[in-house]
């Protein structure tokens, strides 16, 4: 597959399952076996069944979650990409219970596609950005105040 090939395929998960909540599409385009490298949430299992319930999640307590992708770059086999996401926190994830607040944040995600499948997972995600946002982790401000 061409590398704009790939970076297609690689959209389709943030901007069709995230966003749209479509999550038919992690079984055609993720492969079985996908290889995740990195931690998945507390009760997440690995593989297409623990991308859905992560998408579900993310639904369930951003209603309003928005992925937009800022910065696609691929060679060969891999897609890297570099996404804002944004959301008010409505609901319930991950034991978080809802806090009404909106937040942003940036991801970065590299992906290998073999056959036009996602067979392995990189994330980096400013999760203490948007806890910090969310009220739920402390602002630098607050921790030089001794708060």
């Amino acid at each position: 597959m061409s590398t704009e090939q790939n970076k297609a395929i690689s959209q389709r998960i943030p901007l069709e399952a995230f966003n749209q909540g479509r999550l038919d599409v992690i079984d055609e385009i993720v492969a079985p076996d996908i290889k995740e490298h990195g931690d998945l949430p507390p009760g997440i299992p690995a593989g297409r069944e623990g991308l859905k319930a992560i998408a579900s999640a993310m639904r369930k307590g951003f209603p309003d979650l928005k992925y937009s992708i800022d910065l696609q770059i691929a060679e060969g086999d891999y897609v890297a990409g570099y996404a804002r996401v944004s959301g008010t926190h409505k609901g319930e994830i991950f034991g978080m219970p809802a806090t009404g607040k909106h937040a942003e944040w940036a991801e970065t995600h590299i992906v290998k596609i073999i056959d036009g499948k996602v067979t392995e997972h990189w994330g980096v995600i400013d999760q203490l950005g948007m806890l910090r946002q969310l009220g739920l982790a402390p602002t630098p401000d607050a921790v030089a105040a001794g708060r």
